[in-house]
């Protein structure tokens, strides 16, 4: 099934950047959720992001269903939470259960180790922030 283009997924699936985190949702069973009514906040990291993993353990966590989804859900907050929010925040509570680092400096938002690369893509559920760094729980 293909997601509405206007969802989280459905963004996702429609711009090349994504390719590998589309591949990730999908091996990890959450298409589904992203293309649910939402509201999330998805912190979505680029092909180039994923490229920083070594490629060995980037296949390991692609072929672990159960750890790619926890390490996929650290990047995804409850509610729609935008960048003027984000930078009034100290730190968020993630899908996972655990909590992400928030910090700003220079006028760039840094979440845990990721730069915000690019801010407010609206969704009909919700919204993503590009990052240039996988976060890892």
């Amino acid at each position: 099934m293909m997601p509405a283009s206007n969802t989280i997924a459905g963004i996702v699936a429609n711009d090349p950047n994504f390719s590998t985190l589309l591949a990730a949702v999908q091996a990890a069973g959450l298409t589904d959720t992203l293309n649910g009514p939402g509201p999330f906040t998805v912190f979505a990291p680029t092909n180039a992001a994923f490229a920083k993993i070594p490629k060995a353990d980037l296949d390991a966590l692609l072929n672990d269903p159960e750890q790619l989804k926890a390490v996929l859900l650290y990047h995804v907050v409850s509610g729609k939470v935008t960048a003027a929010q984000v930078m009034n925040m100290s730190s968020a509570t993630t899908v996972n259960g655990a909590d992400v680092s928030v910090s700003t400096s220079g006028g760039k938002v840094m979440i845990d180790g990721a730069t915000v690369t690019k801010a407010n893509v609206m969704a009909s559920n919700g919204v993503i922030h590009v990052i240039d760094t996988v976060l890892m729980p």
